[in-house]
Formats: structure tokens, sequence, C-alpha cells
């Protein structure tokens, strides 16, 4: 199966943000790598996950702690393939074959491909983007000299795959709690503590951390960035001992950690006590790299469902001409497309904000940030609906772990806490709406594109500028209320507006893709609002061959 070929939404995604001559390149990059990912990457995600896991081999034969993770050959292979193929360093260096650099948008859809075989895997590749992020705009000439060749390398050199880590025992989300100290010594500096939830420790090459400096601020104002090199001579590296590995539900390629430092050399990144700043433009690009992966995961979750309901045969016909299994496949495939289309629209701005960020506005950074919060947790919550869909349609076959979605629905559950949980993310979109009235940036922004598509679809945009006025006084509503209450209502703050983005993506892409994304459209409008449908007009059965089976019908 070539999962690039099995979703031309994509290339129709892509083709809309990429000149001729890259897309072009792209486009045969992509297949080679959508044949890789359909095939030998997700046999091996599968023995990873069953038996190849990472494994802790804490001590030497003559006793000594060397704190080594184990992996599978077959994992390495992965990581030559996936690396080498330029899904970190294509964003930071040129293209040989194009003589420029590439995007985050090309790198995201690689992820795409990536996760819908191997979404534990995707978790290093994310720590690598922000690593190399984090290098690229804060690090000094040595460092950068030293260290991001090796993190952005594309089989030229050693690669040094990259971590990040803030989670402490103590703290969690509180980051600001975290007591890790960096005591400065010479040009560098030697890092006391421990970090608590440490992914890809073990086979990072470098990890970005967060300490404390002597006599700092308390809280997340006083955390300095700090570069830890992982191994020396191929060791590692004095002064950091691994305590154990996670015993994880999911994302089981992975290696996730207890780490202590005693000592670690270190060099600081930025300015002091500029850290938590630094991470926070990493975890922005972390929680969409959270959002690919989970559309990664709802798409394979769809593909599954398709295939099987086109091969299982019972009660005297496959299950595909069953009415309310074609229900199910068109409103799963209605949603993802659209959701694919939303995040992708954000991977464009942020996009445009990392190559031009003198140019963007301030109101830009804070439409992109709330996007980023609300899409985040929308998608995540829909990779784990996409699995139970896809097991339900498989019935116990679903449950068995010889088929993939056992092993989709454990992976997708991570993605709800990583990069910060529905809760965290609610808090968020509150914060954009107290300190920047992100909320009146994003209803100015509707309106205008209700507006414009207004003549096109003037049925749709009716149901559109009824749902902008409601969602207009439920946030007054929730700005009268004290702090306290308004993070009662958070989490639905944040899903009505992401419904109202999706709604207006959706017609955008009915605008430009013609019958079938019109349809797409009103199925995901439809099923978005929650319209009644009790007057037989049933649209996911009238649209399930033009959706689903791709079937060209007469305009709607």
């Amino acid at each position: 199966m070539n999962l690039f070929l099995e979703d031309p939404n994509l290339d129709f995604i892509l083709e809309q943000y990429m000149d001729k001559e890259f897309m072009d390149w792209a486009r045969q990059e992509l297949e080679e790598y959508g044949e890789l990912c359909g095939g030998e990457i997700d046999e091996r995600a599968a023995h990873t996950d069953r038996e190849g896991q990472p494994r802790l081999i804490k001590y030497d034969k003559m006793g000594n702690d060397v704190s080594y993770v184990w992996v599978n050959e077959g994992y390495k292979q992965t990581v030559r393939q996936t690396y080498d193929r330029g899904i970190v360093g294509y964003v930071h260096k040129p293209i040989p074959a194009l003589g420029r650099k590439g995007s985050y948008l090309y790198s995201y859809a690689q992820g795409y491909l990536l996760s819908q075989a191997e979404p534990g895997f995707y978790c290093p590749v994310t720590l690598t983007m922000a690593t190399a992020y984090l290098l690229d705009h804060y690090g000094d000439e040595m460092i950068r000299e030293h260290y991001l060749p090796h993190v952005l390398s594309t089989g030229n050199t050693d690669l040094y795959e990259g971590a990040t880590f803030l989670t402490e025992r103590q703290g969690g989300s509180d980051v600001g709690a975290n007591e890790t100290k960096a005591v400065q010594d010479g040009n560098g500096y030697r890092l006391y503590g421990e970090k608590y939830f440490a992914s890809n420790a073990g086979t990072c090459g470098v990890a970005m951390v967060l300490a404390r400096t002597e006599g700092a601020k308390k809280g997340t104002k006083g955390l300095s960035l700090f570069l830890v090199p992982w191994k020396e001579q191929g060791q590692t590296a004095e002064g950091i001992s691994i305590r154990r590995l996670k015993d994880k539900l999911g994302v089981r390629a992975v290696p996730s950690a207890e780490v202590e430092f005693e000592g670690a050399r270190a060099y600081m990144v930025g300015e002091p006590e500029k850290g938590i700043y630094y991470m926070m433009e990493a975890l922005n690009l972390s929680r969409i790299c959270n959002a690919v992966a989970s559309l990664g995961i709802m798409q394979r979750a769809y593909l599954e469902a398709h295939q099987y309901a086109y091969e299982r045969f019972t009660f005297g016909r496959y299950l595909k001409d069953f009415p309310m299994v074609q229900d199910t496949l068109t409103k799963l495939k209605a949603k993802q497309e659209v959701e694919l289309s939303s995040v992708f629209r954000l991977v464009h701005l942020f996009d445009e904000w990392v190559q031009h960020k003198e140019g963007v506005s301030k109101e830009d950074v804070v439409f992109q940030r709330l996007l980023i919060a609300i899409l985040k947790k929308e998608s995540a919550e829909q990779a784990i609906h996409f699995c139970h869909e896809s097991i339900e349609m498989h019935g116990g076959n679903g449950y068995i772990e010889d088929f993939v979605m056992a092993r989709l629905l454990r992976d997708a559950q991570v993605l709800t806490v990583w990069e910060g949980t529905a809760n965290i993310l609610g808090l968020e979109v509150l914060k954009l709406i107290r300190n920047f009235q992100v909320d009146h940036i994003f209803l100015r922004r509707m309106h205008s594109s209700v507006h414009d598509l207004s003549k096109a679809f003037p049925k749709e945009t009716t149901l559109l500028k009824e749902k902008l006025k409601q969602l207009e006084e439920d946030l007054n509503k929730v700005k009268q209320l004290d702090e306290e209450q308004q993070t009662f209502y958070a989490k639905a703050v944040a899903d009505k507006m992401c419904a109202m983005f999706e709604s207006v993506v959706a017609l955008e892409d009915a605008n430009k893709g013609g019958d079938r994304k019109y349809a797409v459209a009103k199925v995901f409008l439809h099923n978005t609002w929650k319209q009644e449908d009790f007057d037989g007009e049933l649209l996911t059965l009238r649209y399930f061959e033009q959706i689903v089976e791709r079937k060209i019908h007469s305009p709607i």
C-alpha cells in the first residue's frame, strides 16, 4: 500500500502552497516515502511494538553504569530512511536537487505519512525538529558549527537525534516548579537534577534541557536553555544516568526515561533566563507535529476501516453495502479531509512566520497560536474517535493484535497528553482572549471569510453566520464571568472556535475543488453542527460514492 497515492487530498492541499518546481520534486519523493511507510516501515513498526521495544542496559559486565538504550536493527533502518530524506535537515539547509531549502510544509507531509505507519517514531523526529529549530535560531556560532550539521544530517555525516527535556517529577505541566540546577564551569555549565519523562533518552545525540542557574529567579522566568551532549566517543556522557525506561501504554518505539544529571556538561543556548520563551516557540512547533501525528492515525484508521468494509462479506453482502457502514465511512472521510486541510493551512502560516518573522504582524502571531491550540486539541481527540470507529467496523478482529488497530489506538491515546492536555490548551485559549483579544481577531477573520463565500454558498454561509452570532454571544458571556468560572468553559470555547474555523476551511476547499469537495463540505457541516436528519435526505448515503469511492457525479 502506497500511503501517498492512497490520499489524493494531500496532493490537493500541497498544490495550493507549493510552486510547480518544488511540487514536482516533492510529489516524487513523497510517493517513494509513501511506499516505504505503507510497506517495510509499517512491518518494522509492528515488530518494534511487540517484540523489539527499546531496552535499557544499565550496567556493563564490570558493573559500570553505562545507561545504554538498545533499539532493534529494523528501527535503526527506519531512522536512516526517514532522516536521510530530509524530514528535519531540509527545513534548514538546501535540497541538493533544487538548490534551495525545503519547508515545514514538506516536512509535515512526510510526518503525516510516517505517522500512518509508526506514530511512535514520529516523536523522536518531532524532538529533533525542535532541537534543530532552537539551535538554528538561538545557538551561538560554536554550538551551531559543532552540533547543528549533525542534527540536520541527511546521511552526509553522523546523525545526532534531538530531545527536549522539560518535565520533572514535582512539576509536570507546571514547568515553573522545575529544580534542575546549572552551575557554571569554565566556558560551560554542569547540570544537577532529574527529568522525569525524557523521551528519546539514550538514542539522542544532544538534548535541550531547561535548568536554573545559581541565583536565578523562581518560576518559569528564571529558567535558561542548555544543550547537553548525550554521547562522548560513542558512550553515554559523564554525569548522565538513566534510572529506568517508562513502561508505556503505546508509542513503544520511543524510549522515554527518568534521567539523572550529576554534573553533566552543558552549554547555554541563547540569553540567560529566556529558556522558557525559547522552549515555548519550540513547543508550538511540536504541537503542530502532534496534530500531524493525529491526522496520520486518523487516515490510517479510516483506510483500515475502508479496506475491511470492502473485504468483509456477511449476512449476504459486503459491509460497505450496509447504510450504517456507508454513513460511518462518509463521515470519517469528510472529517479527515477537512481536518487535514485545516492543519496544513496552519502549517502554511507557521512557515510564513518562521521565514519572515519581522514582517509578520502581532495579530497574525496571536491568530496562529490560537489555531495551534484548538487544532492540536481537536485532532488528538479525533484520532481516538477514528480508532474507535475503525475497531467497531472490524468487530472482534479490531481488538486483536494481529490487526493494526489495537496499536493505533494505544499510540493515539498519548497524543491527547503530549504537548499539552485539553485542559492546558483550553487555558491557552483563555489566555489569548484575556491578553490579546484573540476572540475579536478570530471573529473578524471568520466573518470576512464567510462574507467572501456567501455568493458561492448562500445556504451554507447563512448557517455559519447564525453560528458566528451565537459564538460571539457565548464568548461575551464567558468573558463576563470571574476567572475561576471562565476555566470551566475553556474547552467548550476551544471546541466551538475549532468547529467554525474548520467549517470555513471546508467551504474554501469546496470553492477550489469542485463538486466532490462541495459534497465533503455539506457532509462536514451537517455532522459538525448536528443538524437533524429525519426527513429522508440522508446526506452521507447520497454522497457515499462521490466522497468515499471518488466516483464522478453530475453537479450537486
